[in-house]
């Protein structure tokens, strides 16, 4: 009798919602050691290191990151935890009355996460460009000339190079598979409730 209620247990756990819940932790750890998207100007002159997570700069070899930055990477850190925690606590009880709250709030912070991260540094880059009046690849490589308000009558070329990382496509995996548990869950779980 013990081994049929395991094996009802066992399928009534939505499995993508625990994949993903795990893949959302797991993007955390990463990403604070691997940006999501990186920018290298010449050999090292400038570095931009990009995620989420854990946003840092580059000057000459000097590390260093804006304290506006660093809070939103702690509340992004926060977000995305609480959301891979709840995937977790909904994936092993998606029948429960409460069930369906959680796995509204938890879904939708991955991918929304991906998004913002996306468009906000298309955006930020096309300010950046605007600004310095430079080309700057979102992704891909270019030799630029620094704008002579910076440089006055001095000469400067520079090698840019810039791509997204593997921690991003990560993250888009642990998104894919919240959306695919809020489907399961809607096609498969509602459906063994009624």
């Amino acid at each position: 009798m013990h081994l049929d209620n395991l094996n009802e247990y066992l399928t009534k756990i939505n499995w993508f919602g625990v994949a993903g819940g795990i893949l959302t932790l797991i993007v955390i750890l990463v990403s604070l050691y691997n940006p999501w998207w990186q920018l290298i100007v010449g050999e090292g002159i400038m570095k931009v290191n990009a995620s989420p997570m854990n946003t840092n700069f580059g000057l000459l070899g000097t590390q260093f990151t804006v304290p506006l930055i660093y809070a939103l990477n702690i509340s992004s850190i926060l977000t995305f935890s609480c959301s891979g925690i709840i995937m977790l606590i909904y994936s092993i009880a998606p029948t429960k009355p409460y069930a369906k709250d959680l796995l509204g709030f938890a879904w939708k912070k991955p991918l929304y996460s991906v998004i913002t991260s996306v468009i906000g540094l298309t955006i930020i880059i096309f300010i950046a460009q605007i600004i310095l009046g430079m080309y700057i690849p979102v992704i891909g490589t270019a030799t630029v000339t620094l704008p002579s308000k910076f440089t006055g009558d001095v000469t400067i070329k520079a090698i840019i190079s810039s791509a997204f990382q593997w921690p991003l496509y990560l993250a888009v995996t642990a998104a894919i598979l919240c959306i695919t548990a809020k489907i399961y869950h809607n096609k498969k779980l509602v459906q063994t409730v009624k």
